[in-house]
């Protein structure tokens, strides 16, 4: 067990220090050289850059050594990688990739949690929004209820693929927050998302498509004001 929790609190320090560019301008070590500088053993090291790899990270080569790869090789779905991009240095590019991808995923499976949700999936989506109601009056943390409300859409649409993206969206969540919370007095609209809610409830797939991609799209708009500006 506690094999384990070294090779996995090296795997969480050498992934955090690639994505926030800690390899950038300088080669990757080697085993001997992490094995020394983490005090662990080589097997703790090996398996660490194992998962590493197979995370999409590094590529190890014969007589090249073990290399970081560039970021467009990365799993960016590994719910590891999603958590070590939150630590890096806020990026309004980022942020724009993780819109483009929300506006693509996520009104879609509105759509389907209008035609396909059950009672308990649209009950999930209500509890979600009952928080972002809590949350406006100071009850409930924002961030927190309004991740629930997206996320109870994605599991009520009854696909599981759409569910699997949770911890995209997520993320994807916590980044739009830092970067709207600069925006004084720019919260979550929960006109907008009680809109979303009730085309869910009635059945409405068409509504509840254009609703969420109301909700994306400002902040898609606020992120191209930024960009212009500078």
């Amino acid at each position: 067990m506690l094999g384990n929790n070294l090779t996995y609190a090296m795997l969480d320090a050498l992934g955090k220090e690639i994505v926030t560019g800690g390899y950038d301008d300088q080669p990757f070590p080697t085993e001997a050289e992490l094995a020394r500088r983490h005090d662990v053993s080589r097997s703790v090291t090996r398996e660490a850059v194992k998962m590493l790899t197979a995370k999409g990270l590094l590529t190890a080569r014969p007589r090249k050594g073990t290399t970081v790869r560039p970021p467009s090789r990365w799993n960016l779905f590994d719910p590891d990688v999603l958590r070590w991009l939150l630590e890096r240095k806020f990026s309004l590019e980022l942020l724009r990739q993780f819109s483009e991808l929300r506006i693509a995923i996520e009104p879609a499976a509105a759509a389907l949690a209008a035609r396909a949700s059950d009672a308990e999936g649209r009950a999930a989506i209500g509890a979600g929004y009952a928080r972002m109601v809590a949350a406006e009056a100071g009850n409930d943390v924002p961030l927190e209820a309004d991740i629930a409300f997206h996320i109870a859409i994605l599991e009520a649409s009854a696909n599981p693929f759409y569910q699997q993206f949770r911890d995209v969206v997520t993320t994807a969540l916590r980044t739009s927050i830092r970067f709207t919370n600069r925006f004084k007095g720019r919260t979550a609209s929960l006109p907008q998302h009680h809109a979303v809610m009730s085309a869910i409830e009635r059945g409405d797939a068409v509504g509840a498509k254009a609703g969420m991609e109301d909700l994306i799209a400002d902040v898609m708009n606020l992120i191209a004001g930024a960009e212009r500006n500078g």
